[in-house]
């Protein structure tokens, strides 16, 4: 055999090896924890870098109003956990850090600001996005966005599945010759199968009544394939819900469609494709800065803003200016998640009326609007106008 070749094959090997030992874990899965059985439930917040920072501490800020009764009892607990910058992560050359993943093992949930992934160009060294090597580590498998536009007929959600796909293995192809490089891209039955269950059960719990998987299984027949078929048979144990299936590119096209984006409802969708279509649709909502995000895994769960670390807002001295609306989407989440669903749902009316209908303060990134603390503090004003 050529040496190139065989070097490629044991790479693939010990891929392969490390996935089928990944599908054993997953197979000793439990049950999700109840947070109503906890004695204290420890929400971590990491700012990562660039505005990460200021946009989560802020975030944080909001929760601590929010559940300031909660706090003091002892029911819920904050620790600020620092060290996600690049430059801690680069120091260490490990996307997190043995003792911040830690940390972060010691928390429940976990709000988490943007991270910097170093890519082709930058002035870092290649290594893993800290969101990829967070979703694994933490198996924190679902990654959940929803997008409203009201006056649109839109009411979209987006069910990402986060640790297989074209993602989890970003980092590990192999380089054949300087004219060959290969990647893999990774579908599981047990990845699969949870992922769509959850999507299924949220849609029968909120009354959603369609199911839209995604895929280019036309092409991409093997891993695609699996990924359908699988979530194809999940939804014929939830009759009352109409389940039918896109491929990635003709829905993009179809999203902007007036008169059909109004029938989607739910969506199921491997990892690279909800990436793309998550962004997408969020631009219908007003931009990336409008929308938050989920990932929820059995143990663990980490909620973020869904747009980048914007270093160059910190290059420029504007970081006091960055937009916490996308954190603030997230922490809505979050709240719901716990169990404070009050709360959350007073947070939610609060960014309709600031982000879209009041308006009173604007966000621009500059000094020509408000600053992040200034739009926290109107987000509160409005929360207690709401009591």
């Amino acid at each position: 055999m050529d040496e190139r070749i065989r070097a490629a094959v044991e790479q693939f090997e010990k891929v392969m090896t490390a996935q089928l030992a990944r599908v054993d874990r997953m197979k000793q899965d439990g049950d999700f924890i109840d947070y109503s059985k906890l004695d204290t439930i420890i929400i971590g917040v990491c700012g990562g870098d660039g505005i990460g920072p200021t946009i989560s501490r802020e975030a944080a800020r909001v929760v601590e109003y929010l559940l300031a009764e909660e706090i003091k009892s002892g029911k819920v607990e904050i620790r600020y956990i620092d060290g996600l910058t690049i430059e801690n992560r680069v120091a260490c050359m490990k996307a997190i850090p043995d003792d911040v993943l830690e940390e972060i093992k010691q928390c429940h949930v976990l709000l988490k600001g943007p991270t910097t992934t170093p890519r082709a160009g930058d002035p870092w060294p290649n290594i893993e996005s800290a969101n990829v090597a967070m979703r694994k580590a933490l198996d924190l498998f679902a990654n959940v966005r929803p997008v409203k536009v009201p006056s649109q007929g839109i009411d979209w959600t987006f069910f990402r599945e986060n640790t297989e796909g074209a993602y989890t293995l970003g980092s590990d192809g192999a380089n054949v010759t300087d004219d060959l490089a290969v990647d893999f891209t990774v579908t599981t039955t047990q990845g699969t199968e949870r992922i769509a269950r959850l999507a299924y059960e949220y849609a029968r719990k909120n009354g959603k009544e369609r199911v839209s998987i995604i895929t280019k299984a036309n092409v991409v027949k093997t891993t695609d394939g699996k990924f359908l078929r699988l979530c194809q048979q999940i939804g014929q144990e939830y009759p009352e819900i109409t389940t039918d299936d896109w491929y990635i590119d003709i829905t993009t096209a179809k999203l902007v469609d007036e008169k059909r984006r109004r029938d989607f409802k739910v969506f199921i969708l491997p990892n690279l494709y909800g990436d793309i279509l998550t962004d997408e649709a969020a631009e219908f909502q007003g931009g990336v800065g409008t929308a938050g995000s989920a990932n929820y895994g059995k143990r663990y769960s980490m909620f973020e803003a869904i747009h980048g670390s914007a270093p160059r807002m910190v290059s420029e001295g504007r970081a006091q200016y960055a937009d916490p609306c996308s954190m603030l989407r997230a922490t809505v989440m979050l709240l719901s998640h716990i169990g404070c669903q009050a709360q959350a749902d007073k947070l939610e009316r609060a960014l309709d009326i600031c982000m879209f209908e009041e308006k009173r303060l604007t966000i621009t990134g500059r000094d020509t609007g408000c600053t992040c603390e200034q739009f926290g503090d109107y987000v509160m004003e409005t929360i207690e106008g709401l009591k």
